[in-house]
């Protein structure tokens, strides 16, 4: 920069005035063995202070933890029948997903997947797995939660997943949940304070 537009900066930070940052950060969160049931409720969160989700994403594998002979960067679909994302008592998606994939019946889960990519990068780009490739490597279920009611500003906010199979999950299977949602810090560059507003 030029030395007019570096005094002007040098002059802003010895102010020390708050910077507000805005950025998408991420939380993984996994349950290492589900139960043998077809049907399973997972409480995943439970924020006081609300970091208003985005997206949500939701994957399982089968045996494929610590397995050398299996590529742990792989997703299962595990039979899903349908999957429900819950904000207190805000649901998402608000239809059943009416899934049977041994029957080919999985366009709708491909669908949230190609949305995601456009929604997040707000382009359409071209999506990065076809849909024979989707459902072998990385059939993830991605949720959209982008446009939410009033009143989940208010209070402490428990994320639930409820998620249904054709028939029991298998033994050893693992289910994984990544959350995007919006945060805001202020930092301070003298002082090198930061502090969390949202």
């Amino acid at each position: 920069v030029s030395d007019r537009r570096k005094i002007q900066l040098l002059k802003f930070i010895e102010r020390d005035a708050p910077i507000s940052l805005s950025f998408r950060t991420w939380e993984l969160y996994e349950y290492p063995l589900l139960p043998t049931t077809s049907k399973h409720v997972w409480t995943v969160k439970t924020s006081t202070q609300l970091e208003k989700p985005r997206y949500v994403i939701l994957g399982f594998q089968k045996s494929r933890k610590n397995k050398n002979n299996k590529n742990a960067s792989h997703f299962d679909h595990c039979n899903v029948r349908d999957v429900k994302l819950l904000l207190n008592s805000q649901c998402y998606p608000y239809g059943n997903l009416n899934l049977d994939i041994d029957h080919n019946q999985f366009a709708l889960l491909y669908e949230m997947y190609v949305n995601f990519q456009a929604t997040y990068y707000g382009k359409d780009p071209e999506p990065l797995l076809k849909k024979n490739e989707f459902l072998e490597y990385a059939p993830l279920i991605v949720i959209d939660c982008s446009k939410q009611n009033e009143s989940l500003k208010l209070g402490p906010v428990d994320i639930r997943l409820e998620f249904e199979a054709q028939d029991n999950f298998p033994t050893d299977t693992s289910a994984f949940c990544l959350i995007l949602h919006d945060r805001i810090v202020e930092y301070n560059p003298i002082s090198g304070g930061v502090k969390k507003l949202v």
